[in-house]
């Protein structure tokens, strides 16, 4: 008897390793110290040792049950960079620069290019955040999931100076509410979303004139990096108020959490368009308008605050980055929350 013959293949780990290293090194930055396989990742303070007064940064998250469908599809290229979002955004909308990142894979039995595969999903968002991919973990689990399933986290580390916090503490009533378009569902409601259509490989592959594409590509579209836009609006001059990375709650959840008590942020819904995939999931399922608010992002990834002055040089800012703005509302005076009109 020996560990392969209980499940755990030492050798095919070290094949993952090997296979993985190529799509790391292309997320490196000078403060990486040492290489991949270490029993940790080394990363120098040299990054942030001339600020004023450095505060660090975390966020931890997973990609959800999402993953149920790159099981289904055999698709693991992009579920890589929905786990680096997740995390990375949360950073980010906090007013950090992402530093680096670390991976998480429990599998049922490592297949060491499948696990390649996911990793190169990570490297490729940890170079959209500009953070370094700096370690990581591949547990195998027999016995404890299905040989053909796995589980992704994540957990990054970024940087800002006290001063540039993104706090929401100074917003008041009259500033601008601005949004910036998702690429889809992203990686939050995904319970739902296999409660509502037929997970099969069928019925994923199947065509829609509305979506522009299979059902499947319109649920496993990654979810956008916010990194690029919001350090954009900083290089324009804008102080960002608040942010709110719209996950897991939506709206009602997530745009209060940037408010200060007294003020309510006002939505319009008619103020942006909101994606197909979401009219779909609401029609096909029966859900309630305010459900749909409360669960998924509605076309709408980041919602920003700021001055109504610096509302034309925040669009520009953003458009620069590549990313769709939207002036979707306003603060008013009133019970801290989130009104939709």
């Amino acid at each position: 008897m020996d560990y392969k013959n209980a499940g755990v293949d030492i050798e095919a780990g070290y094949r993952s390793v090997e296979l993985m290293k190529e799509h790391v090194k292309g997320t490196m930055r000078p403060e990486v110290l040492g290489g991949l396989g270490g029993f940790s990742g080394a990363f120098s303070m040299s990054a942030f040792k001339n600020m004023e007064d450095p505060v660090l940064l975390s966020g931890t998250d997973g990609v959800g049950t999402k993953i149920k469908l790159a099981f289904l599809l055999d698709k693991h290229d992009t579920v890589g960079i929905d786990c680096v979002a997740m995390c990375i955004n949360d950073v980010a909308c906090a007013g950090g620069e992402p530093l680096f990142f670390l991976d998480y894979i429990a599998c049922g039995r490592n297949y060491p290019e499948k696990i390649a595969t996911i990793v190169s999903g990570v490297a490729e968002g940890c170079r959209q955040a500009g953070a370094a991919l700096i370690g990581g973990e591949t547990a195998e689990h027999p016995g404890l999931m299905p040989e053909d399933e796995y589980d992704l986290a994540g957990f990054a580390v970024g940087v800002a100076e006290r001063k540039d916090l993104i706090t929401g503490e100074n917003i008041k009533a009259g500033d601008t509410l601005i949004g910036i378009a998702s690429s889809g569902v992203h990686s939050n409601g995904f319970s739902l979303v296999r409660k509502v259509f037929r997970m099969n490989v069928e019925a994923l592959n199947t065509y829609y004139d509305n979506l522009g594409c299979t059902l499947g590509e319109a649920l496993m579209v990654p979810t956008r990096i916010y990194v690029k836009a919001l350090k954009s609006v900083k290089t324009a001059g804008v102080v960002i108020k608040g942010c709110s990375h719209i996950t897991g709650g939506g709206f009602y959840e997530n745009i209060p959490r940037m408010l200060p008590d007294g003020v309510r942020a006002v939505i319009k819904k008619d103020s942006y368009p909101v994606l197909p995939i979401f009219r779909m999931l609401q029609e096909e399922g029966g859900i309630a308008e305010e459900m749909m608010y409360n669960t998924y992002n509605m076309g709408l990834g980041m919602v920003l605050a700021v001055e109504p002055a610096d509302t034309d040089k925040t669009m520009e800012a953003i458009k620069a980055a590549g990313e769709i703005p939207y002036v979707v509302g306003s603060v008013e005076a009133g019970e801290k929350g989130v009104t939709l009109c």
